[in-house]
């Protein structure tokens, strides 16, 4: 029989430790699946219970060197206890090598520049240079220390057959140690020695990898963060309605069935249908749309949104497990686990390069050694190849390009938050928009009046002034409206009462006056025939007619929408002129959205999509060959925006969005998208051309460095050559990385 099993998994620390996961796993017999999924750290695996038992798989992946654990038996709470502990130790162990790193380039370094630095004559290099080595190596041991992972984690999966990125910072950085340690030694027979010291090479790019890292865990952090924020939406207590009492209990033990009460300003806990009372309800986090939604007897309601002005009977229709909130978590969970690693191409060359290269190291060593060379010049050779293929400049040149790609977005208010947002969104061809808050402002505004029994200065004076004292966003839009214009006199009014649902009564200077939506008009007797027509047309728009009626009589109407960006149709057009189709997704009614899709120019317009299918149709897409960049900033567009190949949140969005997408757009322009293209594929050139050129010089010096050429003309590499030649690739490839911040974006 067989049976699915999730496993968290400790330990990771790149796509190579997941595949070697993979790799121990599959090899057992009765085991059908297993994936390994880097972002959750969770191995998703099928086996027949007939032929392989769970104690051999976890046997299996502790033999690899990591630990499983299954997530029945540890709590959401502390998984998210254990992410913040070790990204604070993470945090502590970089300081304290920075804080050991300085001194360790001022010792070593200080004495090469144009005006050397001072040191103290106890450690001075030319009259005790055994002390000057000594403190070099006392400061390079506590920074290798702190990065002791790397070793664990590199040569680990080197032993797997997997190399990554620790196993070359574990190979590079500890040739270079271990030669220095034995120029270090032999500074008591030679003072010379002293000047073949490389301890500064392995302590700094362990330092700058344990930055990286660093980076890399409060990214990881706060997709974590997105899930917990969800959860929290919700609010833990309900107050439960039994005859005629009110209780307050937990919200995860309400039942279908049970009522609860919701109190005006007060969040709806659970998803339901009201039974009693009317009020505003603010849905925008949810379903992504502005405009407040009227509840009444009937209407369904949203465990997680906002209530406004009402107070109300809910009847609870979904358990807290089933709510569409807990769907969205559930969703987020899932696209975040379908999220495959990225395989780094440092990673891919390490393959390769890595084995090559110790291989070369041991044979020429050997052959030298069974040509009769002493152990000095078999030792020369042997790291001597170490050395000058030592791939710091390679370790180095996905992360520099990454840090000045990264800090150069972030000079133009766009965030990255990874490498693998840069290198995935060189590769989109379609962008979905998200409607509200994205391509729109995201708050009703006033966008067009219609006078007919007074002029429009009169109007607007009259109704701002009444809607003063409102609580809907609907009248403080038109408060608003009036409050930019000066034309708003709240003194002149009295006696304001708001009709829940349908509008509000005034008297303004003796005047009684009602503004208020179709129903209420009805419910007035307030005939709206002669302007029908013109209101049905700015409905087709998307926009929402408030009738204003002064002593009875119909004196006009005051359209509301969600009003478009500025930027919006400029941005889109730049999208397009870079090859990128552009389509607008939205849960709005199609007629709104298409009338929006054709005003900025979209090739495609998505409508009336459900919170929760959103992240279907970036399914969708994708299964269709597609590339996708979704780019929101609700809480409804979490789930797509950590669906899709790259996430991008408008900055003042939700904190949901912004945790859940890898880039965000600080300043909320869209035209921002189009520069985060550019920024993307000028960084993957130039790392590309960084591991082109750490390949190139590293691979050069490889042939000299193993004596090829010293049975002809006695040529031979000195390991300090070597080391200046692996110097030189790394100022090279940091120095082309710099190149980035001339890049344009525009």
């Amino acid at each position: 029989m067989e049976k699915e099993i999730t496993l968290n998994i400790l330990g990771m620390s790149c796509a190579a430790c997941a595949a070697s996961i993979e790799k121990v796993t599959r090899k057992l017999d009765g085991v059908s699946l297993s994936e390994v999924n880097l972002a959750t750290n969770q191995a998703h695996i099928i086996y027949d219970t007939e032929k392989v038992k769970l104690l051999d798989i976890k046997n299996k992946i502790i033999k690899a060197g990591f630990e499983p654990r299954e997530l029945e038996e540890i709590t959401q709470e502390m998984l998210f206890d254990e992410e913040e502990e070790e990204h604070k130790s993470k945090k502590r162990k970089l300081i304290l090598a920075i804080c050991l790193s300085v001194p360790l380039l001022y010792l070593s370094m200080g004495h090469m520049l144009p005006f050397p630095l001072p040191l103290p004559p106890f450690l001075d290099m030319h009259t005790q240079p055994m002390r000057f080595a000594v403190a070099q190596l006392i400061l390079t041991i506590g920074v290798l220390i702190c990065g002791r992972n790397f070793y664990s984690t590199g040569f680990r999966t080197l032993f797997w057959g997997h190399p990554n990125m620790d196993s070359l910072v574990a190979i590079g950085t500890g040739s270079a140690f271990l030669y220095s340690l034995v120029m270090t030694i032999l500074i008591a027979k030679d003072t010379s020695y002293v000047h073949s010291l490389y301890y500064e090479s392995a302590a700094v790019v362990v330092t700058l990898i344990m930055f990286g890292k660093f980076l890399e865990s409060k990214s990881k952090k706060k997709t974590k963060d997105a899930i917990r924020k969800m959860i929290e939406l919700a609010p833990d207590m309900a107050l439960l309605v039994q005859g005629d009492r009110v209780i307050e209990v937990p919200t995860d033990e309400l039942s279908i069935g049970d009522v609860v009460l919701v109190k005006p300003g007060t969040k709806i806990p659970i998803d339901g249908t009201v039974t009693e009372g009317e009020s505003a309800v603010d849905e925008s986090m949810m379903t992504g749309e502005s405009i407040p939604v009227e509840k009444v007897f009937g209407s369904s309601v949203i465990g997680g949104s906002m209530n406004y002005n009402g107070t109300m009977h809910i009847e609870v229709t979904h358990t807290a497990k089933e709510t569409t909130l807990s769907k969205i978590i559930a969703m987020m969970e899932e696209a975040q686990g379908k999220k495959a690693p990225i395989s780094k191409l440092a990673d891919i060359v390490a393959g390769y390069f890595v084995p090559i290269v110790m291989a070369i190291a041991v044979v020429a060593a050997l052959v030298w050694f069974l040509m009769g060379k002493d152990f000095a010049f078999v030792l020369n050779i042997f790291v001597s190849v170490l050395v000058i293929a030592c791939p710091c400049a390679l370790g180095l040149a996905t992360p520099t390009a990454i840090m000045v790609g990264t800090g150069l977005g972030a000079n133009h208010g766009i965030l990255f938050r990874s490498g693998e947002a840069l290198e995935h969104l060189r590769n989109v061809d379609t962008v979905l928009l998200d409607k509200t808050g994205t391509v729109t402002e995201g708050k009703p505004a006033v966008v067009s009046i219609m006078e007919m029994y007074l002029e429009k200065e009169k109007l607007i004076e009259i109704a701002s002034s009444a809607e003063h004292f409102s609580e809907h966003p609907l009248g403080r839009a038109i408060a608003e409206y009036g409050e930019n214009l000066n034309q708003i006199y709240p003194d002149r009014v009295s006696g304001f009462l708001a009709v829940s649902g349908k509008g509000m009564k005034a008297n303004y200077d003796g005047e009684e006056v009602w503004i208020g939506n179709a129903a209420f008009m009805e419910e007035c007797e307030v005939d709206v025939t002669e302007i029908q027509k013109q209101v049905e047309e700015e409905a087709k728009k998307g926009r929402t007619p408030m009738f204003v009626v002064v002593s009875g009589k119909l004196s006009g109407v005051i359209c509301v929408a969600d009003t478009l960006k500025e930027s919006s149709k400029n941005a889109i057009e730049k999208m397009k002129k870079q090859g990128l189709q552009v389509a607008m997704l939205t849960g709005d009614n199609r007629l709104t959205a298409e009338y929006i899709g054709n005003q900025v120019g979209v090739d495609k317009v998505i409508a009336e999509v459900l919170p929760q299918d959103k992240s279907s149709v970036v399914e969708k897409l994708q299964e269709q060959g597609h590339r996708v960049v979704m780019v929101g900033d609700g809480v409804n567009d979490a789930p797509a925006l950590m669906q899709a190949d790259v996430g991008i949140s408008i900055g003042d969005g939700s904190d949901i969005a912004v945790d859940s997408s890898d880039v965000v757009l600080m300043k909320s322009d869209l035209s921002d998208v189009a520069k985060a293209f550019i920024l993307s594929r000028g960084t993957i050139r130039n790392i590309k051309e960084n591991l082109f050129w750490a390949f190139f010089y590293n691979t050069l010096g490889i042939p000299v460095a193993a004596g090829v050429f010293y049975a002809w003309n006695g040529m031979l590499l000195s390991p300090m050559l070597g080391g200046l030649a692996m110097s030189f690739s790394s100022v090279f490839v940091v120095s082309n990385a710099l190149r980035l911040r001339r890049l344009k974006l525009e």
